[in-house]
């Protein structure tokens, strides 16, 4: 908890003992099913947990906004998002039927009850987001297309209504074709651990 707490030390203690119990619950789940890379497990609170925060560091989310975690796997960045924001409502989808089952044990497990799930194709989804977020699920040239018809069309934060991608590495390719809307904001901005050198936000209104 301690790289959680460093930069979000205003959680509450509701949400200090969320945190808390999802990194248990995460190690224990990965050796059933293999939600997070073995190789990387030991590298949970920071890799994954503090990794979907940083759409925190990126934008405040207002009580009320509805959020779709497009390939949510075992819940990220869905789960840590709605422990942050116990007022913004999450609809969790993915394919996977093993590791959605993993997501929807541990929300219920940790007392999440802003929190959805739905098992299958994006395209079974039903219903407006004002977001639709993703954790390295797949190119934006790809996942632009599936997402725009989710969008609601009236504005209640900060930002326009759009897509938020977390991602790595050299995305001048993938994003040529929305270079002029397209927003990156850098995650060593905001933390200071290795890994996240390479990590970004990526904001397209859409």
């Amino acid at each position: 908890m301690n790289h959680i707490l460093k930069y979000f030390p205003e959680l509450n203690e509701t949400q200090r003992n969320q945190f808390a119990t999802a990194l248990e619950l995460y190690p224990e789940w990965n050796a059933k099913i293999n939600v997070i890379s073995r190789k990387d497990i030991d590298n949970l609170e920071v890799n994954h947990i503090l990794h979907s925060l940083g759409l925190v560091k990126f934008v405040k989310f207002t009580p009320g906004t509805r959020v779709m975690d497009l390939g949510t796997g075992g819940g990220l960045p869905g789960i840590p998002l709605a422990i942050y924001y116990p007022d913004v409502t999450f609809h969790l989808v993915d394919r996977i039927g093993k590791k959605l089952k993993v997501a929807q044990d541990i929300a219920e497990r940790i007392g999440l009850t802003n929190v959805t799930f739905q098992h299958g194709d994006v395209g079974e989804v039903k219903g407006k987001f004002d977001f639709v977020v993703s954790r390295a699920v797949m190119d934006m040239g790809d996942i632009v297309p599936l997402v725009k018809r989710f969008i609601a069309p009236d504005d209640h934060n900060a930002i326009p209504n759009g897509l938020i991608c977390l991602k790595g590495g050299d995305l001048s390719g993938e994003i040529s074709q929305y270079r002029n809307k397209v927003l990156i904001d850098e995650l060593a901005h905001y933390f200071s651990e290795e890994f996240f050198k390479t990590k970004k936000v990526i904001y397209l209104p859409l």
